[in-house]
């Protein structure tokens, strides 16, 4: 029965022309082929049990979410912005 830990297989990967010019900078610079760093990244992955890194959504970051609770005080301060419904329909849901 054959080994397969160390069979070979090939995957195919789609991005845009662009990204695999900037990547492919960076690997060289490294000293790596794009064989080598997505080995890098698929050894990392298993390593970790998921990705190497974190994936988040930036609307969610604490200084934006810090922003959103700024800009909601002013609203309800009425400082600096005129009234309107969809504004006080707002104001009220965020306070719920």
């Amino acid at each position: 029965m054959p080994d397969i830990d160390n069979k070979k297989v090939s995957i195919s990967v789609k991005t845009n022309q662009a990204d695999k010019e900037q990547a492919a900078a960076i690997f060289d610079s490294l000293g790596l082929n794009f064989s080598t760093a997505i080995n890098i990244f698929i050894k990392k992955s298993i390593a970790e049990g998921g990705l190497p890194f974190d994936v988040k959504d930036p609307f969610y970051s604490s200084a934006n979410q810090d922003e959103l609770d700024r800009r909601f005080k002013k609203i309800a301060n009425n400082k600096g912005i005129h009234s309107h419904q969809l504004l006080d329909d707002g104001i009220a849901a965020h306070a719920s």
